[in-house]
């Protein structure tokens, strides 16, 4: 199970740099418009504190990364094309992303909180821009290509609804290929006060509110308030996370963040992602501008947000937007190995509320069909198949086709 993370903004906010940053790679930056005319898709990871001192053993993990005791989780980020107004009918490359973040589990969105881009993208000097109708614009694209969707499709609807499937399996066979569940179209009814509704007197204000909340509940959003090193940032801030209350806001700088990570590679630095400091390598040369640039980073970035919020924002999306725990699967649970004697060799996220059945059809099907137990590595005892999985669980699957995994 990947977890796919989409980007999205408009164009020049940052977002192909934040990817960058995140996976390392080097996909095209540039000022004008429409630089990511695909998506760009990279494996970018999240922290977890890792269980092996716990037991006090030495991990081997296979499927991920233990560095210094934390858990690197590989997940999926995808770049996507930048939006303007109007992409939901196909203008600039509004299909294209219409199409891909239909792929992602959730959306960060990336937005220049400096002011440094106009309505339509283009570079601007800080503060002639404004941000929260740049926020506005893309969020209004997003409920738009829900509408169309829905719009597009509502006679289908209503006649399925007419020859006896109920509402929920009718919007489900609709939304279902964008990532759209029963439960997410439940509690949008409900939220909605549509529950009880005949749908045939659904006026326009009733599908754009479902459309609305259906959105919110389906793509979990939080925003990065990315170049927040850069003038006019923080008042601009400010008014962001008033007119965003209930939305998670994460202050960020991806261009602090790629610098610190190509200066680790180049042996500069010492630095992780997520660390709230880095240490300049004893004896690294560095010339007058790398100079310039950490100093700068300390005392605009680190010395006033604690951290670049490019890792925070990923973690937060992983593990507070989509609510994943982290469990480690054994097949001894005794020496917490693989099959091959692999110490804690995997990690795996699963969402909250997964069961032991959950995490078997995960790892093999065949596991799956014949479970009969787990071991809790940690206490010894027998759980039940409908044992619900809790963050940091050590599990070894027992099975009559596979004993254990």
């Amino acid at each position: 199970m990947v977890i796919r993370i989409g980007i999205i903004g408009k164009t020049n906010t940052g977002k192909t740099t934040f990817f960058n940053s995140a996976t390392m790679q080097s996909s095209e930056v540039s000022t004008y418009p429409f630089t990511t005319k695909k998506p760009n898709v990279g494996r970018a990871y999240v922290i977890s504190l890792c269980v092996h001192r716990e037991f006090r053993v030495k991990d081997n993990p296979q499927n991920s990364l233990c560095i210094e005791g934390w858990r690197y989780i590989p997940i999926e980020l995808i770049d996507l094309p930048g939006l303007i107004k109007g992409a939901w009918l196909g203008k600039g490359l509004g299909n294209q992303f219409l199409s891909v973040a239909a792929q992602s589990d959730a959306l960060i969105h990336v937005v220049d909180s400096s002011g440094s881009i106009d309505a339509e993208g283009r570079i601007t000097s800080p503060g002639t821009g404004d941000p929260l109708a740049d926020l506005a614009d893309i969020e209004e694209e997003v409920i738009m290509w829900y509408l169309k969707l829905l719009e597009g499709n509502f006679d289908k609807i209503v006649r399925n609804i007419k020859t006896g499937t109920n509402i929920t399996q009718a919007m489900v066979e609709i939304f279902g290929g964008i990532g759209v569940k029963e439960n997410h179209v439940k509690i949008s009814l409900k939220e909605t006060d549509l529950e009880g509704k005949d749908i045939e007197n659904w006026n326009m204000d009733d599908k754009k509110k479902f459309v609305t909340n259906l959105r919110e509940i389906s793509k979990p959003t939080l925003i990065v308030a990315n170049k927040m090193d850069l003038p006019y940032a923080e008042d601009n801030f400010k008014r962001i996370v008033e007119k965003y209350k209930d939305i998670i806001i994460v202050p960020a700088s991806a261009e602090a963040e790629l610098t610190l990570r190509k200066a680790e590679q180049a042996k500069l630095i010492k630095y992780h992602p997520s660390d709230e400091r880095f240490e300049i390598v004893k004896g690294a040369k560095l010339n007058e501008r790398q100079r310039w640039a950490l100093n700068y980073i300390k005392s605009f970035v680190f010395e006033k947000y604690l951290r670049t919020g490019v890792q925070f924002a990923l973690n937060v999306a992983v593990f507070k937007l989509l609510r994943m725990n982290v469990v480690y699967p054994v097949y001894d649970p005794n020496k917490l190995s693989d099959k091959k004697g692999n110490i804690l060799p995997d990690a795996f996220l699963l969402p909250a509320g997964s069961q032991v059945k959950d995490l078997a059809h995960i790892i093999h099907s065949d596991l799956a069909k014949g479970l009969i137990y787990a071991i809790d590595a940690k206490t010894g005892l027998r759980l039940p198949v409908n044992y619900e999985i809790k963050d940091r669980d050590v599990l070894s699957l027992v099975s009559t086709t596979i004993k254990r995994s």
